[in-house]
């Protein structure tokens, strides 16, 4: 089932979904409950399951040949990553309409970023793909009241579901915002946030052809991954965190922050020292590893 098509399936910075969608789950949400539209993503899941052909072969080489599962469990594992991630969607979308006090968040290494924060001398944190960092808000905006956390996302989202999220928002952010831009001005706006002691946050593990790259290990076989994340970390002289936020049983969130422990202005250190983290969270969350593309590279 794994699909060799690499042109095929390299991650071209956007995701799939309908405005509608978003709307009958919000419905659902905010006339019968969360676990409503839990319910109807059952369905949905399977849909994806019996029709995204080249996704379901990348999903299976990750269960079946990165973490060794039997070939039916990695099916079935197929499906479930499907579900999982639909969950995380729906708790996203929950959050933004205001029903945040749904959930429960557990805090662990919380100091880190305490101690990050306070000292007002600027950081790096970097997380993945893995998990639910998106709703990261709730966690943020209890400890980062001087709004000094600013996100380094890619802007290729399609924009009506955006709007739509937007339009839907009781949230205050308390996040700053750069776009990657393809005439790369967003590294003048890296910069100043890095001069005005700011904590940049990146995901580390979405390389688009053409970008600078690094090579790495996980999960025993070679990837490639975005340069740019690695080496800032590697050269500015700041504290570097790695931060996941992991969804639990029920409506129970659990953020992860640890301090990354790597060889001074060593790039290649820095990029090791993540993978060996994320390998940690994956063994931990198998059905939380959220890149439907063909992640590593071919024998």
């Amino acid at each position: 089932m794994h699909n060799s098509s690499t042109e095929a399936q390299r991650w071209e910075g956007k995701s799939k979904g309908t405005v509608l969608g978003y709307r009958i789950f919000v419905f659902l949400m905010k006339h019968l409950g969360i676990r409503a539209a839990y319910t109807l993503l059952v369905f949905v899941a399977f849909y994806y399951f019996l029709c995204e052909w080249s996704t379901n072969g990348c999903m299976y080489y990750y269960f079946r040949h990165r973490l060794g599962y039997a070939p039916l469990k990695a099916v079935r594992s197929v499906y479930e990553s499907y579900f999982s991630f639909g969950q995380t969607i729906i708790d996203k979308i929950a959050i933004l309409a205001g029903l945040e006090d749904k959930f429960t968040y557990e805090f662990d290494g919380i100091e880190h970023l305490q101690a990050l924060l306070q000292a007002q001398q600027g950081g790096i944190l970097i997380s993945a793909h893995i998990g639910n960092f998106e709703i990261a808000e709730p966690f943020f905006k209890k400890i980062d009241l001087q709004l000094q956390i600013c996100t380094v996302v890619s802007d290729r989202e399609r924009s009506a579901i955006k709007d739509y999220l937007q339009s839907i928002s009781q949230c205050r952010p308390s996040q700053q915002f750069i776009y990657v831009q393809e005439d790369m001005s967003h590294i003048f706006e890296i910069n100043e946030a890095l001069q005005q002691r700011k904590v940049l946050c990146f995901t580390g593990d979405r390389y688009m052809a053409g970008a600078r790259a690094l090579e790495g290990s996980l999960l025993g076989q070679k990837a490639k991954f975005p340069a740019g994340p690695f080496l800032i970390a590697s050269r500015q002289k700041v504290l570097v965190l790695w931060v996941y936020v992991m969804k639990e049983r029920g409506l129970h969130y659990h953020l992860y922050a640890r301090v990354a422990q790597t060889k001074d202005r060593d790039t290649q250190s820095v990029l090791d020292a993540y993978t060996q983290q994320m390998e940690l969270m994956l063994k931990k969350y198998p059905l939380q590893w959220f890149n439907y593309f063909q992640f590593w590279e071919e024998n």
